[in-house]
């Protein structure tokens, strides 16, 4: 079982990533509207306060599926977020 401790990392590096990886493509395409990169961001952020927030959550019963079910809405967000920055292009 992942501690608490380790799947706020996780948290915080993926969506970081996420987040620079929409900053390089703005950086990289100064030409185009950012419109749509900036409303990834503010999804990202959204989403790094709704999992810190289930995450910070006190739960008496079953911490393991508790935690599980953050980890794979992580990856389902994180997921979603990197195909719309791969549809920016």
């Amino acid at each position: 079982m992942a501690n608490k401790r380790d799947l706020k990392k996780d948290i915080n590096y993926v969506l970081g990533d996420i987040i620079e990886a929409v900053y390089v493509w703005e950086y990289s395409n100064t030409d185009k509207d950012n419109s749509k990169s900036e409303a990834i961001i503010d999804d990202a952020i959204e989403t790094f306060d709704d999992l810190i927030s289930k995450l910070n959550t006190k739960v008496e019963e079953n911490k393991k599926a508790h935690f599980n079910a953050i980890k794979s809405d992580l990856e389902v967000k994180g997921r979603a977020l990197i195909e719309r920055i791969n549809k920016l292009g």
